[in-house]
């Protein structure tokens, strides 16, 4: 298929609310004409862990995408409650319930001043860096393998 776009280009205007559906239809469609989803579109896996006063502490936020990946998007642990092994819970709890619908790999990213030295220890390995991001540090990119070929 040819593309002859007209002969001016629209502008570019501030995304709308409901102009973000549009996007996103727009870009699963093209992915999914070339490799075939695995999976719902998006599964998400949120976690929390609370305090005995119901107060939050903790917690998780990723998904799983259509490709069978568990993103991980947010991990924390309030300060007080660190060094109590609560990280690596939520991050082994959000992986068994990944692996229980059919992951079979695991992302995250950090800043260096932020748990550079902890996925490690979860079995996580570097597979990319930005230098200077932000200014002075590194985000480091990580990932697992979480199927039987792990």
């Amino acid at each position: 298929m040819e593309n002859n776009p007209p002969m001016q280009l629209p502008a570019i205007q501030s995304c709308e609310a409901e102009d973000r559906q549009d996007i996103i239809d727009g870009i699963n469609a093209y992915n999914l004409s070339h490799v075939p989803a695995m999976g719902e579109m998006s599964t998400p896996i949120d976690l929390v862990l609370k305090d005995e006063e119901g107060q939050v502490i903790g917690g998780l936020l990723g998904f799983i995408g259509y490709w069978k990946i568990l993103e991980i998007k947010v991990l924390w642990v309030d300060e007080a409650w660190r060094g109590h092994g609560l990280g690596s819970k939520l991050m082994l709890h959000a992986e068994e319930m990944a692996r229980s619908q059919g992951a079979k790999l695991s992302t995250v990213d950090t800043i260096d001043f932020q748990a550079e030295e902890f996925y490690p220890k979860l079995g996580y390995q570097v597979f990319g860096e930005l230098e200077n991001f932000p200014e002075g540090h590194r985000r480091i990119f990580f990932q697992k393998r979480l199927g039987e070929d792990a």
